[in-house]
């Protein structure tokens, strides 16, 4: 439908002539006439009658009544008919990407554009790789000597026995608190400890103490013992020590917890029972100390003991199926991305590192650090969601927090309280808080649970590839003041200091991190056991008691 406008007033003046007012549209009526097909606009607000005369393309019904008209419908006529006078700059407004914005705009379309660049670019690195290497992929080359075989095995089924010492020690432990509560005859939440009770709680609780870190020692000690010196093949050797770690954390929690709740149980100040976490009240002290409640401590997903857990109704198989799909999919992408790519790397960076070429490391450092976070992100999702959501599934454990979105973090300190949250959980119920609660401060609480944590890290890296070197404790302990550094750039709440806290971390994580770990514990394996003048073309190092695979040893 095409407008035709034209506009006259009545006469306003003492001489009759006509004068012409500008009206805005919001303040006009328009209405259609029943006699004919003009439109009359009428200002709302004054008395002059203005007149506006439309012709219509198209039949109107000149019986129809007066009916209003919109303020929509007159502008879109008007654009209609003027349609190069439309205000485009109408008002003022900041570019989308300036810091003037009102909205930060999405960034959804880059985040997909880096993830095809990322696949492209990777998926040219391993095609270019298959041109000049071929594939290096031999499912026949795995070479596990029937010593190491035995031995890991042996380990598999005796590491779990220290369970079953913790246990014994722990009944024996409930049987006692039984013993002297009866004779005591006193009623729970009424009364504090005697001096005489409290003393002999303490000696009570230092024999078992003993006994708890004789046992607790010895599941990492032998382990340790028998993987550096009798078990050559890195990767039974670091299932055997990651194992015994498991362990070894899971009997401390189960030892310090049951101490805690021995002593409730035994000398309650008033309103102590009520102030534990009342999901405890499912299973009290000691009616948790069954074999039934041990083995199911075992198999759960976590590090940290309780006599309850949340668990969910039933076991949906379904779901496991999945995951165990999932797992099965990431093991064989992590073996072919270290047998295809990250091998020849390693191999290539031997002779650069022996002769100390910087520029030359570095430049390898940086190619493997693509192919590391790869490999390092598939095992974080094999582990992390797949295999402890199938196993959580299977025990019916409820609560599935393993991890939070830590790729995220604005600093060290974010990453490593995020990333794996049963270890973090462990350090913070059992060394952390207790640290604190004896007048520890934060950094030297911190510290502690650091130098720890690398401890540990050099157990489960040095030990299986026979080099202590103490690369992993050193990478460890370098992290405590980029924490310090990174946690001023969260602390200033800005855009630009987390920008700057999540850069570093990923530098840290991607460069500084894994990928110069993993070269230099090569290094070190292949000047202990081989080199590259004995290493069989791009696949296999020589020497030593056996061979080895090479992408086995970056398992």
């Amino acid at each position: 439908m095409e407008w035709t406008t034209s506009f006259s007033s009545a006469p306003d003046d003492a001489n009759g002539n006509g004068v012409t007012r500008r009206i805005p549209a919001d303040k006009l009526e328009l209405r259609r006439s029943s006699s004919s097909p003009d439109l009359l606009i009428t200002p709302a607000e004054t008395p002059v009658a203005v007149s506006v005369a439309a012709s219509v393309a198209g039949s109107v019904d000149g019986s129809a009544d007066s009916s209003p008209i919109s303020t929509d419908e007159l502008k879109k006529a008007f654009r209609n008919k003027y349609r190069h006078v439309q205000a485009i700059h109408s008002q003022s407004r900041p570019s989308c990407l300036s810091h003037d914005a009102v909205e930060t705009p999405s960034f959804v379309g880059f985040r997909n554009l880096m993830a095809i660049v990322l696949v492209a670019s990777n998926l040219r690195l391993v095609i270019e790789n298959i041109q000049k290497y071929g594939v290096l992929v031999c499912i026949k080359c795995h070479n596990f000597g029937k010593s190491d075989v035995r031995l890991g095995l042996l380990l598999f089924f005796l590491i779990p026995c220290h369970f079953l010492v913790s246990y014994l020690i722990e009944l024996v432990a409930a049987a006692n608190a039984r013993d002297q509560r009866a004779k005591t005859h006193k009623k729970t939440g009424r009364s504090s400890p005697t001096v005489d009770q409290s003393r002999k709680f303490e000696r009570t609780w230092r024999t078992l103490r003993v006994a708890h870190c004789i046992n607790v020692i010895a599941v990492l000690a032998i382990t340790t013992y028998v993987v550096y010196f009798h078990i050559h093949h890195p990767l039974i050797g670091t299932t055997a020590e990651v194992h015994a770690l498991i362990v070894c954390l899971k009997t401390a929690s189960y030892a310090l917890t049951n101490r805690d709740l021995r002593h409730a149980y035994l000398h309650p100040v008033r309103g102590e029972l009520d102030a534990l976490p009342p999901i405890y009240k499912e299973c009290p002290y000691p009616y948790n100390i069954t074999f039934s409640n041990l083995i199911y401590f075992w198999a759960a997903p976590t590090l940290v003991y309780q006599p309850a857990y949340p668990r969910t109704d039933k076991i949906r198989w379904g779901f496991v199926f999945k995951r165990v799909v999932e797992v099965v999919c990431l093991c064989a992408f992590i073996w072919f991305l270290s047998a295809q790519y990250a091998a020849p790397v390693l191999l290539n960076s031997l002779d650069k590192m022996h002769s100390l070429e910087y520029v030359a490391i570095f430049e390898r450092l940086l190619k493997l650090s693509t192919i590391s976070v790869g490999i390092w992100l598939a095992g974080f999702v094999g582990v992390f969601q797949s295999s402890m959501n199938a196993l959580a599934e299977v025990t019916r454990f409820g609560d599935r927090e393993f991890y939070e979105p830590w790729w995220n973090s604005e600093s060290l300190g974010e990453y490593w309280r995020t990333w794996n949250k049963p270890v973090y959980s462990f350090f913070r119920r059992h060394v952390y808080g207790p640290l604190r609660a004896r007048g520890w401060g934060h950094q030297g609480a911190s510290t502690i649970v650091f130098l720890l944590s690398a401890f540990l890290h050099e157990l489960m890296v040095g030990v299986p590839t026979h080099n202590l070197i103490g690369i992993a404790f050193l990478g460890m302990a370098f992290q405590l003041p980029l924490i310090h550094f990174t946690q001023r750039l969260e602390r200033m709440r800005s855009p630009a200091g987390k920008l700057m806290g999540n850069i570093t971390f990923w530098v840290t994580f991607t460069i500084l991190g894994q990928p110069f770990a993993v070269l230099m514990y090569f290094y070190a394996w292949q000047a202990k056991y081989g080199s590259v003048g004995r290493a069989r073309e791009l696949g296999l190092a020589a020497g030593g008691r056996g061979r080895v695979p090479l992408f086995e040893f970056l398992l």
